[in-house]
């Protein structure tokens, strides 16, 4: 089956499927949308090809937009994927979509780098929460051990790094507009 025969499958089961939830028969979706009722039927039941003047009048009859009836089947908008940076020994988990309240993101970091990279400086705070191993975060000069259930707070105008000690280290943590630019993509 060829994804265009996939999408095609798709947007007639979308259209039976909200006329169903909506309660309504082939007549009163038909007549809603300007269309014959064998017209309809032919339309779900894929015996007739769906003109984009048939589907733009269906979207309008069940309250929808055409983009939520063509949109595509894969799962990316449900599945979050890793990102990894191997260079950077990074790999991020971006938790919300574009940007969250405030223009805040919520990220999942697992962190295998120890190594002794610069040390990075933002304008806001950084927030995060270690959910497993150890993190050795740098502030300035000071080298802070932050444990697995536990958490920090900073100001990011101290120049500062967040790195794995001992092993691996997962974290969750919330950046601010500045914050997400400067960890999640780094000049390169």
């Amino acid at each position: 089956m060829t994804q265009e025969s996939d999408l095609d499958s798709t947007v007639r089961m979308r259209i039976r499927s909200l006329r169903q939830a909506r309660g309504w028969s082939l007549d009163n979706l038909a007549e809603r949308a300007f269309l014959s009722p064998s017209t309809l039927s032919r339309i779900e039941t894929g015996h007739r090809r769906i003109s984009l003047d048939q589907l733009t009048a269906l979207a309008r009859a069940l309250g929808t937009s055409l983009d939520q009836l063509v949109e595509t089947v894969d799962d990316d908008d449900v599945v979050i994927r890793p990102q990894r940076d191997e260079q950077r020994g990074l790999t991020t988990w971006l938790l919300n979509r574009g940007s969250g309240p405030a223009g805040i993101t919520v990220a999942k970091m697992r962190i295998t780098d120890e190594g002794r990279g610069p040390l990075g400086v933002h304008p806001g705070k950084d927030w995060f929460t270690v959910l497993s191993g150890t993190i050795t975060l740098i502030l300035g000069e000071r080298s802070i051990r932050v444990e697995a259930g536990q958490a920090a707070e900073f100001s990011t105008m101290i120049p500062h790094a967040i790195r794995a000690r001992g092993g691996p280290a997962e974290i969750l943590c919330i950046l601010d507009h500045d914050g997400q630019r400067t960890h999640l993509h780094p000049p390169v």
